[in-house]
């Protein structure tokens, strides 16, 4: 599967939507595209979902090392892949979506705001082609979608503005129906505000598909690499960046796979497609919600990922499910929540609005929301001990981003310290009571956290 990596300038340019646009396009084109996005984020994805009806790929090179990022790649379908970048092209300390570009040897088309400039398009689009040399990441930036262009006399300016060997590929039109409303962890979800789509098709009128096609290439695959003409090449080393426990490609046997919970509603929607398909992989996995109330089946372990707990605080507190998970988490019961996941196993939850409900009460904490975001970065993590996802001394690699705070008891034992990030302490994550384990970092399932988790099992 061809693919290439639709860049911005920076945050907020309207990668989002200049991506939207273009699978649009793809699809009018009679097409199968394939969303991805570049780095941790799960809110993005949601919106790709909702244009062409698929699951949407994260690639971060930081969670999932190069071969994993590689093998979440092609676990896509489709033939044309378009990877959406985070932040800046090159914004990013340990992942960025210059260095998504570099693992996976895609071509990379800049998203650049044109609502006040012709030449200066030109100019970005030179600097930034350039500034790989400066950053030490071999990418090429071949293409330019101008965001926010007119057409007519801007249109011609900037395709004229743009210097040798970068292509325009169209424009995204200003328009106020092509918004998405945003909240305080980014954008609201697909599911939830979908982007107009008449909007939508009027955008992706004003795409050059062929020619994006045209730039797309075929990625290596683990253990591979490419030249820029997409020759395979055997045998280059894919390791950068493995995590010290990554998962095996192995599936369990029948007779040995374990149940598992997971729990999958609006409060807990934060889940990688590539978990989903592990847990798949290793164990029978039954989906529950929580804000259904429906009970709680028979089952091995359950696992909370995150979501918006907080925007559900009254409907989760009066779930008789949390009673349920309580009672089978003091007898031995594993569950592993990840963010609003260890909020919901919580004893409290302070709203931004200041209104305090009951939790599960599983973990000895209290947790309250801030009107600043608290932790936003890629973390690291060595287990002090034996725990859910990780033997002693292994470490794990995630994302933390979160308004939360957690006040744990006094005594409260934790399975993490903190190396990269802010965990909930500042020094140590994994907040542990019974057999229930609770961390503000999200893992991919490349780390092989989800793997030890149903061994554990």
């Amino acid at each position: 599967m061809r693919g290439v990596v639709l860049a911005g300038t920076g945050s907020g340019v309207g990668k989002t939507v200049a991506t939207l646009a273009v699978l649009r396009a793809l699809n009018d084109a009679d097409y199968e595209p394939q969303p991805a996005k570049a780095g941790p984020d799960f809110i993005d994805p949601s919106h790709h979902e909702a244009v062409v009806d698929r699951v949407s790929r994260s690639l971060d090179p930081w969670l999932a090392g190069a071969a994993g990022t590689r093998r979440t790649y092609h676990r896509g379908s489709g033939d044309v892949c378009v990877v959406e970048g985070m932040m800046g092209l090159y914004d990013g300390t340990v992942c960025s979506t210059a260095r998504v570009a570099a693992t996976l040897e895609l071509p990379v088309v800049l998203v650049v705001d044109a609502s006040a400039g012709m030449e200066g398009v030109g100019a970005t689009a030179l600097g930034f082609a350039e500034y790989t040399a400066e950053a030490g990441i071999d990418i090429d930036v071949c293409g330019v979608i101008a965001q926010r262009a007119h057409g007519g006399r801007h249109e011609s300016g900037i395709r004229g503005a743009l210097p040798d060997g970068i292509d325009y590929l169209g424009r995204v039109p200003p328009d106020d129906d092509l918004s998405i409303p945003d909240r305080h962890l980014g954008l609201e979800l697909g599911t939830e505000s979908p982007v107009d789509s008449e909007a939508l098709d009027r955008a992706a009128e004003t795409i050059h598909v062929e020619q994006v096609v045209g730039l797309a290439r075929e990625p290596p695959r683990a253990g591979e690499s490419t030249d820029r003409a997409g020759t395979v090449e055997s045998g280059a080393d894919s390791s950068e960046a493995t995590p010290s426990n990554a998962a095996s490609s192995n599936a369990a046997s029948s007779d040995s796979r374990p149940r598992v919970v997971v729990a999958d509603d609006p409060a807990h929607c934060f889940c990688y497609p590539s978990t989903r398909e592990r847990l798949r992989e290793v164990a029978d996995v039954e989906p529950v919600s929580f804000l259904a109330d429906d009970p709680l089946p028979p089952c091995d372990g359950v696992y909370l990922p995150g979501g918006y707990p907080e925007l559900y605080a009254a409907e989760l507190s009066e779930a008789a499910i949390l009673d349920e998970l309580a009672a089978r988490a003091a007898d031995g019961l594993p569950v592993l929540g990840e963010c609003g996941g260890l909020m919901t196993l919580a004893e409290s939850l302070t709203t931004a609005d200041g209104d305090t409900v009951e939790m599960s009460g599983v973990l000895p904490a209290d947790v309250e929301m801030e009107d600043r975001y608290q932790a936003l970065d890629h973390v690291e993590l060595t287990a002090t001990d034996r725990t859910l996802t990780a033997g002693t001394g292994e470490t794990l690699r995630g994302h933390e981003f979160h308004y939360s705070t957690a006040d744990v008891a006094s005594d409260a034992r934790f399975a993490f310290s903190v190396d990269r990030g802010e965990g909930i302490t500042g020094d140590a994550d994994g907040l542990t009571e019974h057999q229930t384990l609770g961390t503000y970092a999200h893992v991919h399932p490349e780390s092989g956290a989800f793997d030890t988790f149903c061994e554990r099992l």
